[in-house]
């Protein structure tokens, strides 16, 4: 599948994203968003474009050392 190319959920295909508009998402990933040329339906794809280059630098290397549990923990935990 082609970077200009989304899933439309109303036509139930892979479509060729009409009039692309590349866009970052608030977590800094980097999208694609546009219309179905079919039905006109907006189609919206994660990933690709010019904003999909790997982060070098210190900022990469500090967020990837971050742990998603850091702070919680299980003992004490009242789940049932």
């Amino acid at each position: 599948m082609a970077a200009t190319e989304a899933y439309c959920v109303k036509c139930r295909k892979t479509v060729e994203i009409k009039d692309p508009q590349e866009t970052t998402m608030k977590n800094g990933r980097p999208a694609t968003k546009g219309v179905c040329p079919t039905c006109g339906t907006g189609v919206f794809r994660i990933g690709g474009g010019a904003a999909a280059a790997p982060a070098t630098g210190d900022a990469a290397a500090a967020g990837s050392s971050k742990s998603k549990t850091a702070g919680k923990s299980k003992a004490g935990s009242t789940n049932s």
